[in-house]
């Protein structure tokens, strides 16, 4: 018999008259992405951006994407024991979002969430899910990282005409961004490779 979770998940009740209220759209592994996660990435991801809500289908496939990459990362972090930021980190960031573009008013905000179709608990959800993968990226991946002090020179002589200060001035700046580089680099090879290994089932055929 073929497993219920492959087509249709959370079914009100068997009974009749029952409604569907989701469909599985991929499976990660074990793990089950459904269509509403989906709905819910895109609306989180155009209110964060500041951008209008769209259901456009590319838009639907890139939310997909960065739900795979996000069960690949969740693995990973769970099988590696990697620490978690605090939840206090994520209110802040939530704070943040409030002052910047609301005036600092609640209402104002969860009025903008209301339009998105979100609640304040679960932009705080995406808020610790981002500062959990920056932490996993760092802790796993700058480690490794070394920018030599000729790479730092030779990119101030290059542009040099970008910076106001002297090369001394300028040094701490350069390195970290060229070490933010090449983290981001390691990150994206070993998301790739990571990708490759998972068993990634499309079930909207829409989405692959």
């Amino acid at each position: 018999m073929r497993p219920l979770c492959a087509t249709l998940i959370l079914t009100a009740t068997l009974l009749p008259g029952a409604v569907v209220l989701d469909r599985v759209a991929v499976v990660v592994n074990q793990h089950v992405v459904k269509a509403s996660d989906i709905d819910r990435d895109l609306r989180l991801t155009d209110f964060l951006n500041n951008e209008r809500f769209s259901e456009a289908a590319a838009d639907r496939k890139k939310a997909a994407e960065r739900l795979i990459d996000q069960e690949v990362i969740r693995n990973e972090i769970s099988t590696g024991r990697y620490s978690r930021p605090p939840a206090q980190d994520a209110d802040t960031l939530l704070e943040q979002i409030r002052r910047d573009r609301f005036g600092n008013s609640e209402p104002r905000l969860k009025q903008a969430l209301a339009q998105y179709g979100l609640t304040e608990d679960q932009l705080r959800e995406q808020l610790l899910w981002q500062l959990t993968v920056l932490r996993f990226i760092n802790e796993r991946f700058r480690v490794a990282v070394l920018v030599a002090d000729e790479d730092v020179r030779n990119y101030y002589d290059q542009h040099r005409a970008s910076f106001k200060g002297s090369f001394e001035a300028s040094e701490k700046a350069i390195r970290t961004s060229l070490e933010g580089e090449q983290v981001n680099q390691q990150f994206e090879m070993w998301l790739q490779g990571a990708r490759q290994r998972a068993n990634i089932q499309y079930r909207d055929k829409t989405l692959s």
